[in-house]
C-alpha cells in the first residue's frame, strides 16, 4: 500500500508536455480543415503534431 493516497496521478512537467502536444494537435488540425483538407485528415494531422509536440516539449522542457 502507498502511505499518501493524495499523489498526483501525472506531475506538473508531464501535464504540461501533453497539454502542449495537444494544443500543437488541436492548432495542426484547425489549419488542415481551414485549408480545405477533410477531416480525416485533420485528424491524422493532428496525431502526427501531437506526437511531435510532446517530443519536442519533452526534450526543450527539462
Amino acid at each position: 500500500m502507498r502511505s499518501n493516497d493524495r499523489d498526483p496521478l501525472l506531475d506538473q512537467r508531464a501535464v504540461l508536455v501533453l497539454l502542449l502536444g495537444v494544443l500543437a494537435a488541436v492548432g495542426a488540425g484547425v489549419l488542415t480543415v481551414l485549408n480545405g483538407g477533410s477531416v480525416a485528415g485533420a485528424g491524422l494531422a493532428g496525431g502526427g503534431a501531437f506526437a511531435a509536440g510532446v517530443y519536442l516539449f519533452h526534450q526543450l522542457i527539462g
